[in-house]
């Protein structure tokens, strides 16, 4: 969304909301009620796009008051909190109210904030989904022929690349050569690799590459839930199985029937959920919860985890029949750190992306800033490259996306110019002497590139004399790395 969404948070403990507050403004508009009478009156004047809600409120309980709004104002997406994990209140709250999301305590800041986008996102297309709903009405076979070309144009990107940026001697490149191969053969496979890494993207490879590439490609994180609930959604239910289980619900086994199904984050999985899963695999057959009879599927299974399985199959943590069923096949997935040859073209793919979705157009990032991002190791891999771009986008005045843009962490990667001067002091294995100067001369390089290479400001910050400044950097060599960033 081009403009950042209200959130409206009700909770009747004044921290909490406080908090809560704090922690959610810096990306949304935040309202705050303490009751549900106050709340009610902010949904009267205010356009709300998401209600967090605390379960334990004066008078009535946050489901309550959710299922009150999800008569009244039903397009609002429904959250709650609660201190509360009983998995069939959790499966009750979900369907009585249209929760979203049941936010368990105590909750984590960057779980929350994630949560909230993708709710945020779930919302947009809502909207957009009416408006493709009254077209589909007005012109069926118009819209139709839309949907299969977008369809057809997914399915070319993946078939085509892959679907996985990369510069042509890239690391990754035996990767997808390896999901080439054994994307057309009917089998499972474990893809691994640290979070942000594209493990996602690699199963969609796999998928629009298959003989499968026609039929349902279907997404679960089994992290997300805990076991009755992921159950539910993976097998489906019938109607009573559980207080709340109102109506049938097919289960996404049945969903992706002929395609593909997607179980992110297998690793963290029960021993218990793990039995359940395996008949599934070894059969091809589906029990809804409350079903008498079993229901055949058939469905190529994609898993991906970022835990080392096999040590877990040894501690007993994950089932090693289990483990076997998943990987007839393993993909391992590189962290950005070991393809920073990549870096560059990822760059401008995302930078391309990011100011579609934000509505920002720049010309480009200027050598210095790529430079500092090459040099840097990327612990959250490419998800962290995309947030960073988003950062200094938003942040950015100019045509150019320059270095002094980019967070402290990054600025703090020497460029390998700067790297090579600050080796001649000997770094972390010399004496204290050459470690400090090593430590300082960082130090002076990343307050250079804050403020543009101005040393007037650069020697204000850091308290030093104009001249005191210039023999740092004649004595440290980044004058002549000054004289390099003139010259580009």
């Amino acid at each position: 969304m081009s403009e950042r969404a209200t959130i409206l948070v009700v909770d009747d403990e004044v921290r909490s909301l406080e908090s809560l507050r704090r922690i959610l403004e810096e990306y949304f508009i935040v309202l705050t009620a303490e009751n549900t009478i106050e709340a009610e009156k902010i949904l009267k004047k205010e356009w709300v796009q998401i209600i967090l809600c605390d379960q334990r409120l004066p008078g009535l309980t946050g489901v309550e008051f959710l299922k009150h709004v999800r008569i009244k104002w039903p397009n609002i997406i429904r959250m709650i909190i609660s201190g509360y994990t009983d998995s069939e209140d959790i499966i009750s709250a979900l369907n009585e109210a249209g929760i979203y999301h049941y936010i368990t305590k105590p909750w984590q800041p960057e779980n929350l904030i994630v949560t909230i986008k993708n709710a945020v996102e779930l919302f947009e297309l809502q909207r957009q989904n009416e408006s493709l709903s009254i077209e589909l009405k007005m012109a069926p076979s118009e819209f139709e022929k839309t949907v299969k070309k977008k369809r057809d144009k997914v399915k070319r990107s993946y078939q085509s690349d892959d679907g996985m940026v990369r510069s042509r001697n890239s690391s990754l490149n035996k990767v997808c050569d390896k999901i080439g191969r054994v994307s057309p053969f009917d089998i499972s496979v474990l893809i691994t690799g640290e979070s942000g890494t594209g493990k996602e993207l690699a199963a969609r490879a796999l998928h629009y590459n298959s003989l499968r590439c026609d039929k349902p490609f279907i997404v679960e994180n089994c992290a997300a839930l805990p076991d009755q609930l992921l159950e539910s959604e993976l097998f489906g239910y019938k109607s009573g199985a559980f207080t709340g289980a109102v109506e049938d619900r097919v289960g996404l086994f049945e969903r992706a029937n002929g395609g593909t199904i997607f179980l992110d984050e297998i690793g963290e999985v029960s021993p218990a959920f793990q039995v359940k899963l395996l008949r599934v695999l070894q059969e091809g057959e589906v029990r809804p919860l409350g079903a008498s009879r079993t229901r055949q599927v058939d469905v190529r299974v994609i898993a991906a985890t970022n835990r080392d399985l096999p040590t877990d199959v040894k501690s007993g943590r994950f089932r090693e029949d289990l483990y076997y069923r998943l990987t007839a096949v393993n993909v391992h997935m590189p962290p950005l750190r070991d393809r920073i040859e990549d870096v560059p073209i990822l760059v401008e793919k995302l930078l391309e992306q990011t100011m579609i979705s934000l509505g920002k157009q720049v010309d480009g990032i200027s050598d210095e800033a790529l430079a500092c991002m090459q040099a840097y190791h990327w612990p959250g891999n490419v998800r962290e490259l995309q947030n960073e771009l988003q950062h200094i986008l938003v942040m950015s005045d100019s045509k150019i996306l320059g270095a002094e843009l980019l967070s402290p962490r990054i600025l703090r990667a020497a460029p390998r110019e700067v790297e090579l001067e600050i080796q001649r002091f000997k770094g972390v294995n010399g004496s204290l002497k050459d470690r400090v100067e090593s430590i300082e001369a960082r130090i002076l390089k990343e307050c250079l590139i804050r403020h543009q290479w101005n040393k007037s400001r650069a020697a204000k910050e850091l308290g030093l004399s104009r001249v005191g400044l210039r023999s740092k950097l004649e004595r440290y060599g980044l004058a002549k790395v000054e004289q390099l960033q003139a010259s580009s």
